[in-house]
């Protein structure tokens, strides 16, 4: 069910902010007073740009005229929008479900922005009629849009609305938390005791209510579906009613190295695991290898992969002519899909094209793809199989539940001689048995009939890099240098990717400004860009343009190289650290001391381990020999995720970085 439920008659928020002493939130649609535009800075956060007053979800089942049930879902919100930058704030996107010509309706909607014009609150309702956008996102999803009206710095708004729902299997989850801190979520639910749903609750902050309630209701079902009379029946059941409260929810910003902030909101979940009398008794708990065989036997999925393709011959045939393994097969096929088709939609499931219309129009979603590859391989009699997965931007998902809907998108898994190879077709310069870094979120499985978990976590991915500079004295006493890196696999990509849009001149252009001094560029070469199996090597020779002063200033940290600043400001931070790799950076120089100078400061060296299990290594050595001067740094961090309870620990990590990544050699004018 779409996910929308709010109570609306329980609201009405005074200045005074005493919500934490009260069991109801003391707010009501259409109550709002010039008193309640007064607070213009909130105790949750001094600093925050909107506030939510209220948001309120109820959802209930009832009977229906379909000799089922339906589920009621009511949702009411009330926002103070402070500033010009919180405006998004006045838009609301409502999700829906859709099974064939059966869909979620949206009813009842109101939506008001109150402002304060000379002393009188001043009420602009949204045309519910003509201001509603409905926009499709798949073939069992949808959404409806709205944006409040007359939204100034200053404005209250608040709507409610109903959704009712005939899947009565799926209950939507209900977010306490959001971009804005919320002063009161609150979410009822009435369970009758025939559905029997798994609650699943996540996030850092603890209910401040819990509680239900047992009681006796009668449902009402009538059947009018036939031609004749329609069939009316009743059957009481024990009902649970539910109530979950936070108050005071601080807003859950963005903070670097996080996958997606959906992980962590805190929210609870409902996961329905069987029905009960008076429904047919049914467990709604699926085994893994019963999810995946039904996928393969899915029309839209796995059918398309096992049904005769005999067809593919006159695609495979040439590319495969003259191969001597399976591997080189492998090979030729993937990079014949890859540099032949055009992802439309990253964020895919189910194939809704043929796999002959695929090869057609040379376009398809990242499902449709990843499947016309599985289905090429294995017309070459290569084990191959989909991979089903969650990317980082769309959230983890739960191993032991196995729904198909926490999963957004397809990869391939070939079995070749002893080693698996993962692929996707759909990344233009990804090299063969590479996956994106998107795709590394944790838990994954195999469709086939075995259902094989697998596990592409960040942890498992390090990214070595090297860089080496010479310099040295010219003739003319200037220093001129030469740069050598070779960056790992993921930054190699990238780069791959930034020469391929903006070409090589845009890079020349790059590099000089991540000089600190005035340099020119020459001899810029870029090694095995074309081959993405490997890495790109970047060369170029350097000349320091910088006039000579009496003192020079110089950080041995060239182009870019090193942290200028943490990446973790934030003093504290409630949710885990989730880098997209682990690490390891290695810097080397060599260089002569200016002609005409003298050292006459040199950093200290020092090596740091981050904690005792050595999961995080700094080394910065340096060193002087007559007119040489040499210089190591080193940065090394083993694993990618860190739980909160560890981010002081890496914080302070990154400062002593910095604060020593900073220093610089003094070289003085000999006298």
């Amino acid at each position: 069910m779409s996910s929308k439920g709010i109570f609306l008659c329980l609201i009405a928020w005074s200045g005074s902010l005493l919500l934490s002493a009260q069991d109801k939130p003391p707010v009501k649609f259409g109550n709002v007073t010039a008193k309640d535009f007064a607070t213009t800075v909130y105790p949750i956060d001094s600093n925050a740009q909107a506030v939510v007053i209220a948001d309120i979800g109820y959802t209930f089942m009832e009977g229906n005229n379909k000799s089922s049930i339906s589920v009621i879902t009511k949702r009411y919100r009330r926002v103070h929008i402070l500033n010009k930058n919180a405006f998004d704030a006045a838009s609301e996107s409502i999700f829906f479900y859709k099974n064939m010509d059966v869909e979620e309706e949206l009813d009842k909607l109101k939506a008001v922005t109150y402002n304060l014009e000379n002393g009188k609150v001043v009420e602009t309702k949204l045309d519910t009629k003509n201001g509603v956008f409905k926009e499709t996102i798949n073939r069992n999803r949808f959404v409806k849009k709205f944006t409040m009206p007359n939204v100034k710095e200053g404005s209250i708004i608040e709507y409610e609305y109903t959704v009712r729902s005939d899947f009565f299997t799926q209950l939507d989850p209900w977010l306490f938390q959001g971009p804005y801190p919320v002063l009161w979520s609150e979410y009822n639910l009435e369970l009758p005791e025939f559905l029997g749903f798994t609650f699943l609750s996540r996030g850092y902050k603890k209910y401040d209510i819990t509680k239900k309630n047992t009681r006796s209701t009668t449902f009402t079902i009538i059947d009018s579906r036939g031609t004749g009379a329609s069939e009316r029946g009743q059957f009481s059941t024990n009902v649970t009613d539910h109530r979950w409260v936070i108050k005071n929810v601080p807003a859950l910003k963005e903070e670097n190295f996080t996958s997606t902030l959906r992980n962590h909101i805190t929210r609870i979940e409902f996961q329905l695991a069987e029905t009960r009398p008076p429904y047919a008794y049914k467990n709604f708990v699926q085994s893994w290898s019963k999810v995946t065989t039904d996928l393969l036997l899915d029309e839209s999925f796995g059918e398309k992969i096992a049904r005769d393709n005999g067809w593919l011959d006159e695609y495979t045939n040439p590319l495969v002519l003259g191969a001597k393994s399976d591997l080189e097969k492998a090979r030729r096929i993937y990079y014949y899909v890859r540099d032949n088709f055009t992802c439309t939609n990253y964020s895919d499931f189910y194939a809704d094209q043929s796999l002959k219309n695929i090869i057609k129009t040379k376009k398809g979603t990242v499902s449709e793809i990843n499947l016309l590859l599985t289905a090429m391989l294995k017309h070459e009699k290569i084990l191959a199989d989909p991979v089903m997965l969650s990317t980082r931007s769309h959230g983890q998902t739960y191993e032991l539940y196995p729904l198909k809907s926490q999963y957004n998108y397809v990869v391939v898994k070939a079995d070749i001689g002893n080693t698996a190879y993962f692929m996707d077709a759909t990344e233009p310069r990804l090299g063969f048995g590479h996956l994106p870094v998107r795709c590394y979120n944790g838990h994954a499985r195999v469709v086939n009939k075995t259902a094989d978990p697998v596990y592409f976590t960040p942890d498992t991915l390090m990214e070595r890099s090297s860089t080496s500079v010479f310099m040295i004295n010219d003739e003319k006493g200037n220093m001129v240098g030469s740069l050598n890196r070779v960056p790992g696999y993921f930054e190699s990509f990238s780069l791959r990717e930034k020469v391929n849009e903006k070409g090589k001149e845009s890079l020349e252009t790059e590099i000089k400004k991540s000089f600190t001094q005035e340099v020119s560029i020459a001899k810029l070469k870029l090694d095995s860009l074309n081959k993405p199996e490997e890495l790109v090597w970047v060369n170029y020779d350097f000349d320091i343009l910088d006039p000579k002063e009496d003192i020079i200033y110089f950080n041995p940290l060239l182009a870019s190289e090193g942290y200028k600043e943490n990446p973790f400001k934030s003093a504290l931070r409630f949710y885990p650290v989730e880098m997209p790799y682990g690490f390891d950076r290695t810097y080397n120089l060599q260089m002569e001391v200016p002609e005409g100078y003298v050292v006459d400061e040199l950093p200290k060296s020092m090596v740091v381990k981050m904690n005792e299990a050595e999961e995080g290594m700094f080394e910065y050595r340096i060193s002087q020999s007559g007119t040489s001067i040499s210089f190591r740094c080193r940065v090394q961090l083993k694993r990618a995720y860190f739980d909160p309870e560890e981010y002081e620990m890496l914080r302070e990590f990154f400062n002593l970085i910095v604060t020593k990544e900073s220093e610089q050699i003094v070289f003085k004018k000999k006298k």
